[in-house]
């Protein structure tokens, strides 16, 4: 059972620079919410309550005034600085200490998250024992992602980092699951061309012990990655629709966690009084 989730919430955003030389993109805001939310509640939907904040040197302060422990949302909520960006698989060697002996998820703060049974595919995937799991999801243009094939037992057969020709058209989400073997393995990687270690490098110590294996993003569901500037409007309009249409949050920490039994209405009533007069407190209100 992984208890144990990790944001990876670092990198210098320069695709969105020069919005991003001031602020952590993480903290840009999708719609009504800042982006971080949405990471953070796929784990809280996974029912994943002890959780690791991996963000820039020196930008600590910022995400504290926020998302200061978690205490009243029910969870755990710590931080450590990377203090340059290393590739993903630091994040395992950076949260050593935290990992412990436990088996853990990794999700990438930029990654959005969206459908119907999305919970239970995620609490589906946290009671992963041994191995490695990746979320695929279908795209229209592979040769712009991490692409793998997979089998009829969904076992990962082959990865391909932005394939020229096309193999696959499932493309690997910034939501992993993995064994305690993750801290072992990610010691023993070596920096690829661009100075950093790859995730891709990662999932192929698993693939070779066929212990990788992977679980799909339906057709109804979404997986944007908020990375360019594009993707970024893309994703805060279709929050926008969807919240609009429905009168219901997408990424409401507090709602999760009451759903969850983790938190109290004196809790929701604190986190009122904390977003001050908006939008999102009249939400909350409602909830009450």
């Amino acid at each position: 059972m992984i208890k144990k989730g990790i944001i990876l919430a670092g990198g210098k955003g320069t695709r969105m620079s020069p919005l991003t030389k001031a602020v952590n993109k993480q903290l840009l805001p999708i719609y009504d919410k800042p982006l971080i939310f949405y990471p953070l509640s796929i784990l809280m939907l996974a029912k994943i309550k002890d959780i690791l904040i991996i963000v820039n040197k020196g930008q600590l302060k910022q995400y504290k005034r926020i998302l200061p422990n978690g205490d009243n949302l029910g969870i755990k909520i710590s931080y450590m600085e990377q203090n340059e960006p290393r590739g993903l698989p630091d994040a395992f060697v950076i949260g050593e200490k935290f990992i412990g002996k436990e088996n853990v998820a990794m999700i990438l703060g930029d990654n959005f998250f969206y459908g119907q049974n999305l919970s239970s595919l995620l609490q589906a995937n946290t009671k992963l024992k041994k191995g490695a799991r990746v979320v695929l999801h279908k795209v229209l243009k592979p040769e712009l992602f991490g692409v793998a094939k997979i089998n009829k037992n969904k076992k990962i057969i082959k990865i391909i980092e932005k394939p020229k020709k096309f193999f696959s058209d499932l493309a690997i989400t910034g939501l992993y699951f993995f064994d305690n073997d993750v801290v072992k393995y990610s010691k023993q990687l070596k920096p690829s061309k661009r100075g950093e270690v790859e995730i891709v490098d990662l999932l192929n110590f698993y693939k070779k012990k066929n212990k990788l294996s992977a679980d799909l993003i339906g057709r109804g569901g979404a997986w944007l990655d908020t990375g360019s500037m594009d993707d970024f409007y893309k994703t805060s309009n279709f929050v926008s629709a969807i919240e609009n249409r429905q009168g219901l949050k997408i990424a409401c920490l507090e709602e999760i966690s009451f759903n969850n039994k983790w938190t109290n209405k004196k809790n929701i009533k604190k986190s009122i009084k904390f977003y001050g007069n908006c939008e999102y407190s009249q939400y909350l209100a409602k909830l009450l």
